[in-house]
This record gives structure tokens, C-alpha cells and sequence, in this order.
């Protein structure tokens, strides 16, 4: 492909959250809802996930538009059984759905030192890092299962369509007076978002990460923004690939059958612009288990990983959740990296929401 290389807008952070914050005010969403949205959109573009970002905006402007995206709702509890809670999110707004998802899977795991949580029908929950890190920040270990039901982007391995979601995994380890160890990671070789954020900026795709429609390799994004549609592949691509369905596989499993929501299926197909979310989430207290040297022992086993001698080519060894911090150390700094083209369409999207045009000019000068 043309590898035009759009320049991007250094954005300050305050600016860039109150502007997103500002444009769900006036869509309809409460203050409280507004802060939630800005909060995870803008987190996600600081730790480098711009795929997840505030680039999401105009799709989720787009599924207000559709009636699926229920501003100002709230998740509730649908079966209560002591360590194992089961939550509908009623398609509210996932940074806010699966926010009380895990302060109700917080509090149970302090009193029972574990919790099982289910979340079902949840509109786009975003970076799924964000939820464990809110449990990490109280004290307690994760791992996460998701789906993104009824909207196949992911060929499976052996495959030459879109047949699975992007649905990612996750899982932290907190560490007092430390960072927590975070992995997050969707199970396709790369984000949908990341192939919009790559065709917004005339950027090609990784080898290995997409298909084109006949199932040929491309690093055109295109694919997966233009008819007729490729499919992004899963993690491991052609060698290891089966390792990335088969955990794609278990995700849609755990996060969408047993949840109570649904998988990804002929009858389930997405029509609209809505992401529907289900995660089922493990919340444990690590003073529950019989282990009073376990961070220790993690911390050993970080130290010990990194004092392996450097690949050629390699500048460091990171050990999970040491890259995000490092970009959010510098976009903190900086400013927020965003495209004219993604620029265009949020401002575009905010106009939509509400936002008059003299505010939305106002805004662009502010942001320029």
C-alpha cells in the first residue's frame, strides 16, 4: 500500500479528557458516566492502546444513533450465589458496567477471598487491562475471559473468513509499593482497532496479521475497512496460530456461554454499530492462599527473566505491563498522539452528539 504517514496532533491529556467528558455530557450520559467514558478512553491512548482509545468515540456515537448503546444504565445482579455473582449489563456503557462489576467482585472476594464474576450484554467494556488494574489497585490478582459476541473479525486457524471475535484475555498480579503485572492481550494477531488506527494513518499492518477476502496474507488494512473484507488472523498466524484460536476459542466460551450472554454464531450476527461485551472474571485475594512469599517469588522470577542476556536487535526485556507505563510516562509528558483522520471523525461524531457547531470550532481551536 501507499504509506502516506499522516502527521498526528500532540493533544495535552486534561484537554483531551475534558473534551471527551464534554461530548457524552451533551450526548445525554450523567457526569458521573461522562468522567467513567473519559477516564478508560483517555487511560487506554496513554498506555499506547490508541486502538481503544478515544478513536472509539465515533463508533460509539454511531451505536447511540442505533438505540443500542443505553446511555445512564447500570449493570445489576441477576444470581447471587456467594462467590459467584452473574451481572446483566443491559448494553449500558461498558467503562461504567464493568466498572460496578468489579467494585461488587472486590468487595466479595474481601469477605469470601475469591469471586467469580459474569458480565453479560455489556456494551464495548474497551481495554480490558483497565479492569485489572482496578483490581490489582485494590489489592487483589485477576484473570478475565471476553468475547465480543456476534461480530466476527478473527479467521480461525485453518480458516479464510471471519468467523471469530478479537476477544481478548487478561490477567494482573499486585505488588505493594510496586506496579502490578499486567498482561493483556487480544487473541488475533493484532486489535480491530489497530487496523483503524493503521488505515486512518495510511499505515501498513504487520506481516502475518490479516487476509485479504480470497484468505491471502496482506498488511493492507484496508481489508478489514473496505468491502469486499479480509480477516485478521490469530495470534501465532500461520505457525502458531492454533495457540491463538484455541484460547479465542475457550474466551467466547467462558466469557459468552457461561456468562449467560451469548456466542458468536449464524444466529447471532451483529447488524448494528453496538460491540457487546461478556467477561467472566476471577477476582482472588492473594493473603487467601497459603502463600506468604508469593510476591517475593515474583519478583524473583521478573528478576531473574531479565538478566538474561539480550537478543540481537533487542533493547530490553520487558516484564508485562512495563511497556504501557513506559508510553504513559511519555504521553503524559507530551501530549496524546492523534491523526488528523481520527481527529476528523471524533470531531465529526461530537457534532452528532450534540456538541453545537460554534462549541466544536471552539474545541478544535483549544486542541489545535
Amino acid at each position: 500500500m501507499n504509506d502516506t504517514r499522516t502527521p498526528v496532533s500532540r493533544i495535552p491529556v486534561d484537554q483531551l479528557h475534558e473534551y471527551v467528558r464534554t461530548i457524552w455530557e451533551r450526548a445525554g450520559s450523567s457526569p458521573r458516566e461522562a468522567q467513567l467514558v473519559a477516564d478508560h478512553l483517555v487511560a487506554a491512548n496513554l498506555t499506547g492502546h490508541d486502538s481503544h482509545g478515544v478513536g472509539m468515540i465515533p463508533r460509539y456515537v454511531d451505536s447511540l444513533r442505533d438505540g443500542e448503546l443505553k446511555l445512564n444504565t447500570h449493570a445489576n445482579v441477576v444470581k447471587d450465589v456467594g462467590a459467584v455473582l452473574t451481572l446483566e449489563g443491559n448494553k449500558g456503557f461498558g467503562q461504567v458496567v464493568a466498572h460496578e462489576a468489579m467494585e461488587l467482585g472486590i468487595e466479595r472476594a474481601k469477605k469470601l477471598g475469591v469471586c467469580a464474576v459474569a458480565l453479560r450484554n455489556a456494551h464495548h467494556i474497551g481495554r480490558i487491562g483497565h479492569w485489572a488494574e482496578q483490581c490489582a489497585k485494590a489489592g487483589f490478582a485477576s484473570f478475565h475471559f471476553v468475547n465480543v459476541a456476534g461480530d466476527p473479525l478473527v479467521a480461525p486457524f485453518g480458516g479464510a473468513d471471519r468467523r471469530i471475535g478479537t476477544n481478548p484475555f487478561c490477567a494482573a498480579f499486585p505488588r505493594e509499593g510496586k506496579a502490578p503485572l499486567v498482561l493483556d492481550f487480544a487473541t488475533s494477531a493484532i486489535a480491530y482497532g489497530k487496523a483503524r488506527v493503521a488505515y486512518n494513518q495510511g499505515k501498513p499492518t504487520p506481516p502475518g496479521a490479516l487476509i485479504d477476502h480470497a484468505g491471502n496474507p496482506t498488511t493492507e488494512p484496508k481489508v478489514m475497512m473496505e468491502e469486499p473484507f479480509g480477516a485478521l488472523m490469530p495470534v501465532g498466524g500461520q505457525a502458531g496460530g492454533h495457540k491463538g484460536f484455541g484460547l479465542a476459542a475457550m474466551c467466547e466460551i467462558f466469557g459468552g456461554a457461561l456468562s449467560g450472554g451469548y456466542t458468536t454464531h449464524e444466529d447471532t450476527l451483529q447488524k448494528t454499530h453496538a460491540i457487546i461485551n461478556c467477561m467472566l472474571s476471577v477476582i482472588a485475594d492473594p493473603a487467601a492462599f497459603d502463600a506468604p512469599n508469593a510476591e517475593a517469588e515474583a519478583d524473583a522470577f521478573v528478576a531473574w527473566v531479565k538478566a538474561s542476556p539480550l537478543a540481537a536487535g533487542a533493547e530490553r526485556i520487558y516484564a508485562p505491563g512495563e511497556p504501557e507505563r513506559a508510553t504513559r510516562a511519555e504521553r503524559e509528558a507530551n501530549g496524546i498522539p492523534v491523526d488528523p483522520q481520527t481527529w476528523r471523525q471524533i470531531r465529526e461524531a461530537a457534532l452528532v452528539a450534540g456538541l453545537s457547531q460554534d462549541a466544536a470550532d471552539s474545541w478544535a481551536a483549544r486542541l489545535r
